[in-house]
């Protein structure tokens, strides 16, 4: 080998040596690849042999191996879905979380006072018609004809009198009948636009469902219902709150819509129907709102005007579990807090009776917390009828912000 050394350049030299050893090196790499497979193979065949080995024999020892093995299995399995269950998150979401203003600006049932067959009181035309009627003894307001759109009737319904945080309260009815005109909207309105062309469009309500701006929602267990199939021939209560922007809407007791920042400043609205025989009622518009926790510090009590009852009955309306949570919210968090549930009327009726009904409205407030796991020790309740009120009982507003239950701390 050294003798032909310099008669071949030395570069040529290392190359075959190196090729050489290359190909000593893949052959023997082959040669462990191929005992690394065929010692993985014997052992897979082994296992197949001692499964096939084991069910035979418990074939013949009556399968209690295999019956203690599943038991022992099943345990674990059983214990591995406990842990997986364990694990899950809670989930906690607020459906109805809708909490009426503080003061009431504009209220109408309507009074019973209003003439049957008279346009309402309350209200302004701003186009179509609509009149006072009356459904199950029941003074509303029906549109009739094509419909009609109408505006609440206050001094500055021209000028601005939605304040930065609001609420809006009323309940609608459809007629039976298969229709799409089964639609009530509300056009809210800025200093910017016209009746009609509100912030985002109009606020449409329909028999199982809300619609504002690009988000149309439907009550649950109603979502795949056509218009053909909504339900109707029934009252639906609708809700709106707006607070600096945010803008959440509810039906009955479930909230439909949360947009966290709506553009413009609503400052005004109309109603409009587009069909006859719909009614409105039990309409409501209330400022202001402050946080519970807030008032009980300031103030030592809770003032609520949106935990309502049936007329003259301490039977609660399901709206008002709204303020309930709230409150038992605020007591489950501070448990050193007890409050008086204290029922308060307006002057409608006599006073003796109302006495009585308040006294029944404040128990009835008191055992629904108490129901939802308030200990009996941290309430008691009380009424006061109409002796007590915050203002005039000569305007429905007035009555509106009388008739109220208080949470007074002891």
């Amino acid at each position: 080998m050294f003798f032909f050394i310099p008669q071949q350049s030395e570069a040529q030299f290392f190359k075959k040596l190196a090729k050489k050893a290359k190909e000593k090196i893949d052959r023997e790499a082959e040669k462990r690849a191929e005992k690394r497979v065929n010692k993985k193979i014997d052992k897979e065949f082994d296992k197949a042999e001692d499964i096939l080995d084991g069910k035979k024999k418990d074939k013949e020892e009556g399968n209690s191996n295999t019956n203690e093995k599943r038991e022992n299995n099943l345990e674990s399995t059983n214990s591995n879905e406990a842990k997986a269950k364990s694990n899950k998150p809670t989930v906690v979401w607020s459906k109805f979380d809708f909490v009426p203003g503080d003061t009431v600006i504009f209220e109408d049932g309507p009074s019973a006072d209003e003439e049957n067959g008279e346009f309402p009181s309350r209200w302004d035309l701003y186009e179509g018609s609509a009149e006072i009627a009356q459904v199950n003894g029941e003074n509303v307001i029906m549109f009739i004809d094509r419909g009609g759109e109408i505006v609440p009737y206050l001094k500055n319904s021209k000028e601005d009198y939605l304040p930065e945080v609001f609420t809006v309260e009323f309940d609608v009815w459809f007629e039976k009948g298969r229709t799409t005109a089964n639609r009530f909207f509300i056009a809210f309105r800025d200093k910017k636009n016209q009746w009609g062309k509100g912030l985002g469009g109009n606020f449409t309500v329909y028999p199982n469902g809300i619609e504002f701006e690009d988000t149309d929602k439907r009550y649950p267990g109603t979502e795949k219902l056509s218009w053909a199939e909504e339900p109707i021939g029934q009252w639906r209560h609708i809700a709106i709150a707006y607070t600096k922007g945010k803008f959440k809407a509810y039906m009955d007791d479930t909230r439909l819509i949360n947009i966290p920042h709506l553009e413009g400043n609503p400052w005004g609205f109309t109603i409009e129907s587009q069909k006859g025989n719909q009614y409105l009622r039990n309409f409501r518009i209330a400022k202001g709102g402050v946080k519970y926790y807030d008032r009980v510090l300031s103030e030592g009590k809770i003032i609520v005007n949106g935990i309502k009852f049936d007329v003259n009955k301490a039977t609660l309306k399901p709206e008002s579990m709204g303020p309930i949570n709230k409150i038992y919210q605020l007591m489950n968090k501070n448990t050193d807090l007890k409050f008086s549930v204290e029922g308060h009327t307006d002057s409608d009726g006599g006073d003796e009776t109302n006495m009585v009904l308040s006294k029944a409205r404040g128990k009835t407030v008191m055992d629904k917390l108490i129901s939802m796991g308030i200990s009996p020790n941290r309430l008691k309740s009380n009424g006061f009828g109409e002796s007590k009120p915050l203002d005039t009982n000569s305007t429905p507003e007035g009555k509106a912000n009388n008739r109220r239950v208080e949470f007074v701390k002891f």
